[in-house]
């Protein structure tokens, strides 16, 4: 399968910060890739840092208040190896995080969940989620966690993600998010979906259904959305004012049976 994945990030820079983007393809094989960032029509070329799981993080540092476009484009030939299999993943995916508060909602999956284990847990789990939550546009705040989205009953798929994670560490599952491409979505955007080690691999769900799990492609994957947002600033400000996503396959989009377990690749 190939696929072509693109972005384009329009920000305004208040005050002169360091910029992280998170939006490169994280493992090969990359067929073709560009990245340019443009500062006031100048470009800048950005350091590029290697993160867990293949994460590519580019940094570019002390940016003055000026206008900011960052452009990202890249074809993809077949698929990635499947996610590697590390005994500290196992223990840090399985604790409490900052938008994945699985302490707090132990007694709850605990409860809902009771006696359901593996596949049988990831498939509850998935589904539950799916079924009790409401996409809905903007109806979440970026400081917005599980414990919020199990109350408000509504979010996005970065909210969907959060509490199918915080309810699989709950009932001892190690579980993590993946920011991704994802051919065949509607609205495009970036999407984020779970990883949870089950059967003794990573295996990939996503409770929005809104995508084909086999065409995702991974971008970042961490404890949540703290660890894969596509760009942050620190040391200043700057204000967002568009994005634009893309992500196409050469072929028709594959089939998802959820009852199937899929990998990211």
């Amino acid at each position: 399968m190939r696929r072509e994945v693109s972005c384009r990030l329009e920000a305004t820079i208040v005050a002169t910060t360091d910029v992280v983007l998170s939006v490169a393809v994280a493992t090969p094989p990359v067929a073709d890739e560009t990245l340019s960032v443009i500062c006031n029509g100048q470009s800048v070329a950005p350091l590029e840092l290697e993160a867990d799981h293949g994460t590519r993080l580019h940094l570019a540092e002390g940016l003055r208040p000026v206008p900011l476009t960052v452009t990202y484009e890249a074809t993809v030939d077949g698929r990635a190896p499947a996610a590697p299999v590390d005994r500290v993943d196992l223990l840090r995916y399985l604790r409490p995080s900052r938008y994945c508060e699985s302490d707090r909602l132990a007694n709850f999956a605990r409860s809902e969940f009771w006696g359901l284990h593996g596949r049988q847990l990831l498939d509850a789990v998935s589904s539950w989620v799916g079924v009790h939550v409401e996409y809905v546009s903007g109806s979440s705040r970026p400081i917005d966690g599980a414990v919020a989205t199990l109350l408000a009953r509504q979010g996005v798929c970065r909210d969907y993600a959060h509490l199918a994670i915080a309810l699989l560490r709950a009932c001892d599952t190690p579980a993590r998010m993946v920011a991704v491409y994802a051919p065949g979505l509607d609205p495009m955007d970036f999407h984020a979906v779970v990883e949870a080690y089950v059967d003794e691999r990573w295996l990939v769900v996503d409770a929005t259904t809104l995508a084909p799990r086999r065409g995702l492609l991974r971008i970042a994957t961490g404890r949540d959305a703290a660890d894969t947002a596509f760009l942050s600033s620190t040391g200043g400000t700057l204000e967002l004012l568009g994005v634009t996503v893309g992500a196409i396959t050469s072929s028709a989009l594959p089939e998802d049976d959820v009852t199937v377990a899929s990998t990211l690749g």
